[in-house]
């Protein structure tokens, strides 16, 4: 007679992954997901277009990617949490509607942050309202680090860039003087010998906080042995590293300008600076993590 294979009584079925239930809850809100996924499209692209070809929205591209993977591995089903109440579900819509009328306001009038903020904004009401505020709480830190998608304001990068701007070029006129050096400055304006520079934003340290930011916030979220005392000495680290690295930067730029003239100074050299100094910066970010996490050891956590 023909047998049976017979299971074991503790032998349960395999759980399906937090990709999978992802998946499975997706698919059950697939009219809203396409509307989300409409509104979207024309907002990634204009970011692509006039935000990410700039050095200040050069960690777009990166941001987008890496954030989408880190929502891939949360846990969206809200196994285990209570409902939203009625006031948090008002709240949320209210939310909701304001942030979609914000974004249409950015879009008509051409505010590419309000629409991306507006964009942003009503996602996170979305979420709260299929998936509940407490499992939005507990996925916090991939929502946030999406934040680093919306451009800022011009006035916010003015207001940052300006005292930056004369900080590096007051320090780089000062020690090439030491070096003989024929360079002068007024305001943010060097020159040198018969050629005169700007430090303009791309200079100023601005691009390199915001990408810096992003890219430690991602490397710290995925130490998870860190304490969060150690992530915030991590963070405050970035603007110090940033100003230094664009210090560099403005050095080299006046340096190449002055032997082998402008020409060379503000072409290809000019963006291929930055690409490199930004490199610099993250490798003396991760140096200075290593470091730390061998001085300090058990005391990081």
């Amino acid at each position: 007679m023909p047998t049976e294979a017979v299971l074991p009584r503790s032998a349960a079925p395999a759980q399906p992954t937090v990709q999978r239930r992802n998946i499975d809850r997706l698919l059950g809100y697939w009219p809203l997901l396409l509307i989300c996924v409409a509104f979207a499209i024309p907002t990634i692209v204009r970011l692509a277009e006039d935000s990410w070809t700039l050095e200040i929205g050069a960690h777009g591209p990166i941001v987008l990617a890496t954030g989408l993977w880190l929502l891939s591995r949360c846990d969206w089903s809200g196994e285990g949490a209570p409902g939203n109440s009625r006031l948090i579900d008002v709240g949320a819509w209210i939310a909701v509607i304001g942030a979609l009328a914000v974004y249409v306001f950015g879009r008509a009038y051409d505010f590419l942050a309000l629409e991306a903020a507006g964009l942003y904004a009503a996602f996170l009401g979305v979420l709260v309202l299929t998936a509940g505020l407490r499992t939005v709480w507990r996925n916090a830190f991939p929502l946030l680090y999406l934040a680093f998608l919306i451009p800022p304001p011009g006035w916010v990068i003015d207001a940052v860039t300006a005292p930056l701007q004369h900080f590096i070029s007051y320090s780089s006129t000062e020690l090439l003087r030491w070096f003989d050096y024929p360079v002068q400055r007024s305001g943010v304006a060097i020159e040198v010998a018969q050629y005169r520079l700007l430090v303009e934003q791309a200079c100023s340290g601005m691009n390199s906080i915001v990408g810096l930011t992003a890219v430690t916030l991602f490397y710290i979220y995925l130490l998870h042995g860190s304490s969060w005392r150690y992530a915030v000495l991590l963070i405050a680290l970035i603007l110090p590293i940033a100003v230094f690295v664009n210090f560099l930067r403005v050095i080299t730029l006046i340096l190449v300008t002055y032997h082998y003239g402008d020409a060379v100074a503000q072409g290809v050299f000019h963006n291929t600076a930055g690409v490199a100094l930004f490199a610099v910066a993250l490798a003396l970010m991760f140096l200075i993590d290593a470091g730390l996490r061998k001085v300090l050891g058990e005391r990081l956590q």
